[in-house]
């Protein structure tokens, strides 16, 4: 392997904005600056040749561009999810590649940051495709759900009292077309931004021919397969909260702090961490502990540096005797 350890920082789209500001370019470049700071000082706290690479998400921002394409549509074509979230991997990754090489010039550490779009195949066949359940996109009210249904061919469901949205498949990665180019430009001392929204959801034809889909991958997941193809031994998750809580949001709550995947699969069994919430990390997690991952680290993304000391978030960790490797 041609560095000493590699790490892959997943970073939540919802970091790159901030409510508090109004949507707009200037404050998105503001925040993804802000976001990039302990980037910055965790890369800084590295050794060559130690390597890092960035994925994000893009929830929010796919959201935008799903709203813009709805209200253009009888001036404009409308623009295919798999074309969003490649717009989005152009966008947010010119912003994070932008701020985080400014950054690191200001400490003069001389890396070359790179952002790159990224495909994710998938199984055609998986059940997502029967069963979407990943909302995308603005709220409707009940009366619009069954228009939309009916005219649109959507499918729609109730998301937490609040409105009407619609539901796309979010089928399990299955491979990542780009994968050899990142490892290269990885072994390089390159700083690489990749997997953007999870990817860009494409499908092989049995000709070898590739199509996108409508559809979106789950970023902590594309994540956790990048850092097992790549030999990766850390996994980074920044999220909203300061890491797994056993009984959150309950007067019982209580962060762990360290807890090893057979515990946290235990608890997720007991519905602790719902699909909607913290579900998707846990999966991720185990997913890169079984396939030779050494540890995960679950926080917030200001406490990256302080998270990786053991001093904040949740640090995951095999259990002895525990089945992985299995790549």
């Amino acid at each position: 392997m041609p560095w000493d350890h590699l790490t892959i920082i997943a970073i939540g789209g919802n970091s790159l904005l901030d409510p508090a500001l109004p949507i707009d370019m200037e404050n998105q470049v503001t925040v993804t600056a802000r976001a990039m700071k302990p980037i910055a000082d965790f890369i800084e706290r590295s050794t060559w040749p130690d390597r890092v690479i960035l994925t994000h998400g893009n929830g929010p921002q796919v959201g935008f561009q799903a709203l813009r394409s709805e209200m253009s549509r009888n001036e404009l074509f409308e623009v295919p999810l798999d074309s969003m979230v490649a717009d989005t991997q152009g966008s947010l990754g010119y912003l994070i590649q932008r701020s985080l090489r400014e950054e690191l010039r200001r400490r003069g550490l001389p890396f070359d940051v790179v952002s790159l779009v990224t495909e994710v195949e998938v199984d055609p066949h998986d059940h997502a495709f029967q069963e979407p359940t990943k909302p995308i996109g603005r709220f409707y009210d009940e009366a619009q759900a069954p228009v939309l249904q009916r005219e649109r061919g959507w499918r729609m469901v109730e998301d937490a009292h609040r409105g009407w949205r619609r539901v796309v498949p979010s089928p399990a990665p299955k491979r990542i077309v780009q994968l050899d180019a990142i490892g290269k430009l990885t072994s390089k001392g390159t700083v690489v931004i990749c997997c953007g929204g999870g990817g860009i959801p494409v499908v092989r034809d049995p000709d070898g021919h590739i199509r996108g889909l409508e559809a979106v991958v789950d970023k902590d997941r594309v994540s956790a397969l990048l850092g097992a193809r790549l030999g990766a031994e850390s996994l980074i998750i920044t999220t909203g909260v300061d890491g797994v809580y056993r009984d959150y949001m309950t007067p019982k709550a209580t962060l762990l702090r360290e807890v090893d995947i057979v515990e946290l699969n235990a608890l997720e069994a007991e519905g602790q961490f719902p699909p909607g919430s913290m579900g998707p990390k846990v999966k991720a997690a185990d997913r890169f502990l079984r396939h030779g991952g050494e540890f995960v680290i679950i926080c917030r993304p200001e406490q990256l540096v302080e998270a990786w000391r053991g001093r904040a978030g949740t640090r995951i960790t095999k259990k002895p005797g525990w089945p992985g490797d299995l790549a």
